[in-house]
């Protein structure tokens, strides 16, 4: 499907789209079509980016060869780039790259899939991650098994689309799979992440006899409690959530677990009733109501640290600086704290790993807070590579702002995010000097 044409198909489907004064069959019949026309068109354009990042990918190697960027270092920042243009976060501009480079390369079968619209970009993404440990030969028999005849893959959905891929797979390279087994053993760890209304989800990837395991022995327990009658009336899925915490952290009991936290809130939220909710830091809000009974049990157990910040009119956290080429613990806790531990990067959602200097320290940019920001290890090691350029800008709003400028001109804005606003505006010269004060002896 050619662009141009592609765009007048849905230039016409949006006209069509609005059109809902017909309320009869045939008006219906042709909306289905519609919707189908415009998954197709959907899948068509991402065929279109896929090739387009490839060409983009191979234009700036040169450009970076021809600078003498060495091999190694050739590539840096496009990935980035692809994740800025599509509004992605960098980790999935980079995984989009790597699958167009596979579909253009490797698996043209899947990529006429793509483009035809019999499969979605995700469903793509699943035949390009099964066979991502195969040698070319036995990864083009898979394609061409898959994606080869368009018959094979109707009706099929994603998950089974995902295990016919890998017993593909494991079929034609046995002996890969096993070394793909021992690989991934090799990477086993334990994630968090933010979920709605306070909570958050803590995964684990391990073996799957160890996983199996795991949920046997908390399945069990939690039988037994909920069998003998439990005496705080907890479903068997709570009794396992709490056994799963008491056993980690070596508490009686799972709301006992005494831990610091950065709970950023205003005072009327903390002491006056507000309705405003606070902030963890990387995990974002948490309903006032919440904060409260959070700080009050803390309280109660002897285990709550008050980390206070304050803010100007404007919700502008107050400013830190010093002199030294590294940022300290209080200065560095401040960045996380105002960036509210999510890296600055326009649409990245990857916590804080590097306190960065947005005009590099080599270059004179000072370590104040007005030049640092909070990023990611992949968005501070993008902005390394050859002209990326990035200033502080005054913003209307007084919130800390960052210009970014990519190789190719295009401009990009990080405007950081509003903190819980106190009650009454605090006296910014004399409260910086107490901010200062109590971060630096943190």
């Amino acid at each position: 499907m050619q662009l141009s044409a592609a765009i007048d198909d849905f230039r016409r489907l949006l006209l069509a789209a609005d059109d809902t004064s017909h309320r009869t069959k045939e008006a219906d019949v042709e909306r289905v079509e519609i919707l189908r026309a415009l998954e197709d068109l959907k899948a068509a354009a991402c065929a279109v980016q896929a090739a387009t990042a490839v060409a983009f990918d191979a234009s700036q190697r040169a450009q970076q060869s021809a600078v003498g960027v060495g091999p190694s270092r050739q590539g840096r920042g496009v990935g980035a780039q692809v994740a800025l243009a599509r509004r992605e976060s960098p980790h999935r501009g980079q995984v989009l790259l790597g699958m167009a480079k596979d579909l253009l390369a490797e698996l043209p079968h899947t990529f006429a899939a793509l483009r035809e619209g019999r499969l979605s970009e995700y469903r793509a993404q699943v035949v390009v991650t099964a066979t991502s440990g195969l040698d070319p030969e036995h990864r083009a028999a898979v394609d061409a098994e898959l994606c080869g005849d368009p018959a094979t893959l109707w009706g099929v959905g994603t998950r089974r689309l995902d295990g016919m891929a890998r017993r593909a797979a494991q079929r034609l390279d046995p002996a890969g799979a096993v070394r793909r087994n021992r690989r991934a053993v090799g990477e086993r760890h334990v994630s968090t992440r933010p979920a709605p209304d306070g909570m958050v989800y803590v995964t684990a990837l391990v073996p799957l006899v160890q996983g199996v395991a795991t949920y046997a022995a908390l399945k069990r327990t939690a039988d037994q409690v909920v069998g003998a009658g439990d005496p705080l009336g907890r479903t068997r899925s709570q009794v396992m959530a709490d056994v799963l915490v008491e056993r980690v952290t070596g508490q009686a009991s799972a709301d006992d677990t005494p831990v610091q936290v950065d709970l950023v809130l205003s005072d009327t939220s903390l002491v006056g009733g507000g309705t405003e909710p606070a902030l963890v830091p990387g995990h974002g809000d948490v309903p006032a109501e919440i904060a409260r009974h959070l700080v009050a049990h803390a309280v109660d157990l002897g285990a709550a640290w008050v980390r206070r910040f304050y803010a100007d009119p404007s919700g502008r956290l107050v400013a830190l600086s010093t002199t030294q080429r590294l940022t300290g613990t209080g200065l560095s806790t401040f960045l996380r704290i105002r960036d509210q531990g999510i890296c600055r990067t326009p649409w990245c959602d990857a916590p804080i790993r590097h306190d960065d200097h947005v005009r590099p320290a080599a270059r004179g940019g000072p370590t104040s807070d007005s030049n640092t920001q909070g990023l990611c290890e992949a968005c501070d090691y993008a902005k390394q590579a050859p002209d990326w350029r990035q200033l502080v800008v005054d913003d209307a709003s007084g919130r800390h702002r960052v210009d970014t400028f990519t190789p190719t001109g295009h401009h990009y804005v990080s405007v950081a995010p509003m903190p819980p606003r106190p009650a009454r505006p605090p006296d910014v010269g004399s409260v910086g000097e107490r901010l200062l004060g109590e971060l630096l002896a943190a």
